[in-house]
């Protein structure tokens, strides 16, 4: 493969429309970016040019240590003496220095040394850690271009800007790089963001087309170009730059920049200019020093230290105006002592200053009211308490061989004291592995199979109903409880039954990665036999062809397995695969489907030419595909949330809205996540006119660009037709019910900040025993007011005043001693309880709730919740999270903990404990 470029034949210009930028022009070029914060000039391939000034840069050397060789002295001794009883003992030791001291200096300096030398080392030791990984990731090596067309391994702390890199499949970036080209003919590439943002899905970047030819390591022989672009700055999803190349100006945008310790997937190489090194790199803009914590024991004893220093003062001040009356009064009568001949501290005509004189010599006599052995035990056994955590055995993951890292010895203590835990949920509680589980199609509900949410509900349903075998009153499933769904038309008792029982079916076929679904209507084909097989063969092709994922042949199965941008797509994949529908390949513009289980009764390819993907985004919560099929007709192909499609349905689309709309809502209550597929067929000529249109817009130059795209496709997605709705379930982590079970009979209060829905989240609760049947649930939530004025947001604001009211007035009044609350809150909602004249009205109640779940909050959000409650209560909080964009909820809390797992390991490094 050297010397070549490997051909994906992969025509992504006609896939990604909304990441492709046009050709620059003589008369359309951008113009140079002036002004303050775009100052940075890069010389490609020239690397030498920018070790002098103006255009030296910082090295790609990182630290994320609190100390170095030269500053540890002065930080670790500020940190020391920032306890109170270190400063105490200084002064005793400077006291004994003094002609007066009753003691040695060294029985008062040994000691202080000792303690402070121990935390010292202690610090350093843990310091040194952070240190060997940092020179982990300085010394990685990756691929550089040593000139002559000749490239070679260097260590990432050795790049310089300007350097061309060529980084292969599954190998980070070390630096924020420009994408020049890659292994895909279009210079597409997936990059996984994983540690910067905690998203798991691929994101697509691509390069400039006038870079995409440089296609192996001899064409950079002679390349040389210039970047003008922004300064460093922390802004994730931002760039401003343009690019100088053969006499010609290219405007660049983030979709074009790759950026440190995000890893390449999907992808065989790609090569790209060294921007931003290091510190300047956007990931290291974004990091914070660790806060210094300091456990509440700590704090504590510096209280108890005052309290001792005042009574050790007033005891020497007694026992010196004692002294100083006797030796004015009773030091002339002891003629013997010759008090003619006295010192000063003796000296009946000077009392005051013989007082004084015994004023510190009694301070120094008196000084082991406060015991300097107790910090000396103290550390000592948090040193150990670190060892233990460590070593572990109950905290070590077998499968990658990691155990537990207490990355501070500070806080073990605090361990003990929590009162407080904040989770996040996907990830932490719950695995982040999609299994597709149930499916609506054309009105019709399938999936026998339970979700982990009814599953937990209905053991506990069980539970009660041994408990109070007469007393139907309080059963679980009565209708107005609108919380827990339990099926499809079938009796309480033979569905729970079923619920209960399915989970130990020993007929079952061996699991399949990201298929959970069971249902002997549509397995095998028997879907042929259903009354609507036309619809059910629409919805599992809508499912082989609408996504952006590639396949992978396992050659060990014969089977087909996906690299997707969102593990909820691959398991749709994997789903149309076990159904009949196997996505096969991808070429240049065609998407190929194997159809196991056609009419004609052979399996039979199918080609699908691929004529425009517009792709998914948090705003516009849907994706679409525009194919021609081998009959040469015309359809789009839509999956998004039911909001987004059931407001784009045509009136003869809505025939399943009903039925459909029911199996959504059943879904949600059991804790599963759901999107509607729909479809439109087109004609040849409306597609035209379409397409021209849209062509303009993807080959406008301006700011508006993204928002001509965005409206010129919402036109064409419209008047659809409904066809049915999908549900993943995102499952439990091991043990998690019975943890979260454990902790509440402990006393702790338990918070669960997710960014679910509220439905979804109320029901993972159920199933994480975070709630229970019988606990009284406070829902606080209002109307979506995004388009309402100043005075009606007022009005909401009120609105939810006389919640939080409400609410903590109904618990005040509660009669029964054992009832146990709890509180869900959403996003929106929290915005306003966040407010400085409404949070502590909210803190109220929420500290009166044994549970708390707060619902599609932001990171931010995450954050000021974590202050709030660490703040309000006084007591000690533990925050978990396994996220990027959980690190600022962990820096807050008393105790961080972060999870290094699904959504990376960058959580880790801010985290005073982690984990795997």
């Amino acid at each position: 493969m050297a010397g070549g470029k490997i051909r994906a034949k992969l025509r992504q210009s006609q896939l990604y429309t909304f990441c492709q930028k046009p050709k620059a022009s003589e008369t359309e070029a951008s113009r140079p970016i002036q002004g303050a914060g775009f100052s940075r000039t890069v010389y490609c391939n020239q690397p030498l040019l920018h070790q002098k000034k103006p255009y030296k840069y910082r090295s790609n050397f990182i630290s994320t240590t609190k100390y170095n060789p030269i500053t540890f002295l002065p930080k670790a001794l500020f940190e020391q003496f920032r306890r109170v009883a270190n400063v105490y003992f200084l002064l005793a030791a400077i006291l004994s220095l003094t002609p007066v001291s009753p003691f040695s200096p060294v029985s008062m300096i040994a000691p202080l040394v000792f303690v402070v030398g121990l935390s010292m080392a202690k610090e350093a030791l843990e310091d040194w850690n952070r240190f060997l990984q940092d020179m982990k990731v300085n010394l990685r090596k990756v691929i550089v271009h040593k000139g002559d067309g000749v490239f070679g391994f260097r260590p990432w702390h050795k790049i310089q800007v300007g350097d061309i890199l060529k980084v292969e499949k599954d190998q980070f970036f070390p630096a924020d790089l420009l994408l020049l080209s890659s292994s895909y003919e279009d210079g597409i590439c997936y990059v996984e963001t994983m540690n910067l943002d905690g998203e798991t899905n691929l994101k697509v970047k691509r390069c400039l087309e006038v870079t995409s030819p440089l296609e192996d390591d001899g064409t950079f022989k002679d390349f040389t170009a210039t970047i003008q672009c922004e300064d460093p700055n922390p802004n994730l999803y931002s760039f401003v730059g343009n690019l100088e190349y053969d006499r010609q100006v290219y405007p660049l945008e983030p979709g074009q920049i790759l950026l440190r310790d995000s890893k390449l997937r999907n992808t065989a190489y790609v090569y790209g200019v060294v921007i931003f090194t290091g510190h300047d790199s956007k990931v290291m803009q974004n990091s914070t020093k660790s806060p210094s914590k300091r456990s509440g024991i700590e704090r504590k004893m510096d209280n108890i230290i005052y309290i001792l220093f005042t009574l050790l003062v007033g005891i020497s001040l007694i026992s010196s105006i004692g002294f100083a009356v006797k030796t004015k009064f009773s030091m002339p009568d002891s003629w013997y002592m010759r008090p003619d001949q006295t010192t000063d501290m003796y000296s009946p005509e000077k009392p005051a200053l013989s007082g004084l004189i015994h004023l510190v010599t009694a301070l120094i006599l008196y000084g082991y009211l406060i015991p300097i052995s107790l910090y000396v035990s103290i550390e000592v056994v948090k040193v150990l308490q670190a060892t233990f955590i460590n070593q572990d055995i109950h905290m070590y993951d077998e499968e990658t061989g990691n155990p537990a890292q207490a990355r501070t010895s500070n806080l073990n203590e605090e361990l003990g004291q929590v009162d407080t835990i904040l989770s996040d949920k996907t990830g932490t509680l719950t695995c982040n592995q999609m299994d597709f589980l149930k499916c609506s199609i054309g009105g019709t509900a399938y999936g026998v199979r339970s979700s982990e949410v009814e599953l937990a509900a209905a053991k506990q349903m069980a539970f009660d109903l041994e408990d109070n075998e007469d007393d139907l009153s309080n059963f679980p499933m009565r209708k107005h409880n609108p919380r827990v769904s339990w099926g499809n038309g079938v009796g309480s008792e033979i569905e729970l039954e079923t619920v209960v029982t399915s989970k130990d079916d020993k007929d079952r076929k061996p699991a399949i990665k990201g298929f959970s679904f069971e249902d002997s209507r549509l397995m095998n084909g028997n879907w042929l036999n259903e009354p609507s097989p036309d619809v059910i063969s629409l919805f599992l092709r809508i499912l082989a062809v609408c996504h952006t994922a590639i396949p992978e042949l396992n050659e060990g199965t014969g089977s087909y397995t996906y690299e997707a941008e969102s593990p909820d797509e691959a398991a749709f994949l994997v789903a149309a695969r076990e159904l009949g529908f196997e996505f096969c390949k991808r070429n240049q513009s065609s998407v190929f489907v194997n159809e196991k289980f056609p009419y004609s009764g052979q399996p039979v390819d199918r080609e699908y030419k691929v004529l425009n993907l517009l792709e998914f985004t948090s705003k516009r919560k849907r994706m679409s595909v525009i194919v021609r099929d081998e009959d040469g007709q015309i359809f789009l192909f839509c999956k998004g949330a039911d909001s987004i499609i059931f407001d784009r349905l045509s009136k003869n689309g809505r025939m399943y809205e009903e039925a459909t709309t029911k199996h959504l809502n059943e879904y949600g209550e059991a804790g599963l996540r759901t999107l509607a597929l729909s479809y439109r067929r087109l004609e040849e000529a409306e597609y035209s006119a379409w397409s021209n249109e849209f062509q303009k817009a993807k080959t406008s130059i301006g700011a508006d660009r993204d928002g001509m795209l965005e409206r010129v496709a919402d036109k064409m997605e419209r008047d659809l037709i409904l066809v049915g709705a999908t549900a993943v379930e995102d499952k439990l982590q091991k043990g998690v019910p019975q943890c979260i079970d454990n902790l509440a009979q402990a006393g702790l209060k338990i918070w669960v900040l997710t960014g679910d829905k509220m439905e979804t989240a109320i029901n993972i609760g159920f199933a994480c025993s975070l709630l229970r049947q019988g606990m009284k649930q406070i829902c606080i939530s209002t109307a979506n007011f995004d388009t309402l004025g100043q005075d009606s947001k007022e009005a909401v604001k009120d609105n939810i005043l006389n919640q939080i009211t409400n609410a903590s007035q109904m618990i005040k009044l509660e009669k029964d001693p054992h009832a146990a609350f709890a509180l869900i809150i959403d996003g929106k909602t929290l915005t306003y309880a966040l407010e400085d004249d409404m949070k502590h009205l909210f803190l109220g109640l929420a500290v009166d709730c044994a549970s708390v779940i707060c619902c599609r909050v932001s990171p931010k959000q995450k954050a000021l919740v974590t202050r709030l409650v660490k703040q309000g209560t006084g007591k000690t909080t533990l925050a978990i999270g396994d996220g990027a964009n959980d690190v600022g909820m962990i820096q807050e809390a008393d105790i961080g903990v972060g999870i290094s797992g699904v959504e990376g390991m960058q959580v880790g490094i801010f985290s005073d404990y982690s984990f795997l």
